[in-house]
């Protein structure tokens, strides 16, 4: 989100199981509490094997969190370019990386001090990278036996692998209009690992889990999330928002 040496020395790439494909989502970002703080584009194209996935969220403050990927879904799921970008008075720093797997370059561009910074890296890239593509990945776990974990890329000033611990606590009811539905929830923690992480949650550095809500069956879709966004964030509520139109006024009599 330095001291390791190996994230998942046998990372195993999550099986295809629903085909990935042209994906129009509208979000909102909202705090415990319910205030919305960002409206979200979720914006998806495939072409062949290849899948080009954008979340973006801008926020009412001028704040922006960006990430475009890029992945193949040829039996598995494997990433292939991320590029984050977050920047704004909602992010105490200001973050620009890109990560190409092919290479194992990573590049980040961050602002210290009003001047901006670059650190590059080259990094043993995992073939179950999960930058960008965590929700793709749990719509099409098995819910009974989630992987363990999945690598990620930790958007820090100094980039660094760390793994995601997946956990799945159970089905949780929800409704859509007067439809009774049931979403798995899982629960996914950053572990840092290393002496580092031996030491984060004595410095409150640890970061809180993410939990993440999916609605199973023959096209399993994304229904919630909350959970922190940067390391030391507040958590945020990620949920699915319905077009609002205007009311026509009355004709004239």
């Amino acid at each position: 989100m330095s001291l390791l040496s190996s994230v998942c020395p046998r990372a195993e790439p999550v099986a295809v199981r629903h085909t990935e494909g042209i994906v129009h989502g509208f979000l909102t970002l909202r705090t415990v509490d319910g205030t919305i703080v960002a409206n979200g584009d979720l914006i998806q194209t495939a072409k062949g094997d290849r899948v080009s996935t954008r979340l973006v969220f801008r926020f009412k403050d001028g704040s922006l969190r960006d990430e475009a990927a890029v992945y193949s879904q040829r039996g598995t799921f494997r990433l292939l370019t991320d590029h984050l970008i977050q920047k704004g008075p909602s992010f105490p720093t200001a973050v620009d990386m890109t990560l190409d797997t092919s290479t194992g370059a990573v590049v980040v561009r961050y602002s210290e001090h009003g001047k901006e910074q670059v650190s590059s890296e080259h990094m043993d890239l995992p073939g179950d990278l999960s930058n960008g593509i965590t929700l793709t990945l749990l719509k099409n776990v098995q819910p009974s036996a989630p992987p363990e974990s999945l690598s990620m890329v930790a958007a820090t000033p100094k980039p660094r692998l760390v793994k995601l611990k997946i956990s799945t606590v159970g089905n949780e009811p929800f409704s859509t209009g007067s439809s009774g539905r049931t979403a798995t929830h899982y629960v996914v923690k950053v572990d840092i690992g290393g002496l580092t992480g031996l030491i984060a949650p004595l410095v409150g550095k640890q970061p809180p889990g993410t939990h993440v809500w999916i609605l199973q069956g023959e096209a399993p879709a994304f229904v919630k999330a909350e959970g922190p966004m940067f390391l030391g964030g507040p958590i945020w509520r990620i949920e699915l928002s319905s077009p609002v139109w205007p009311r026509t006024p009355p004709p004239p009599r």
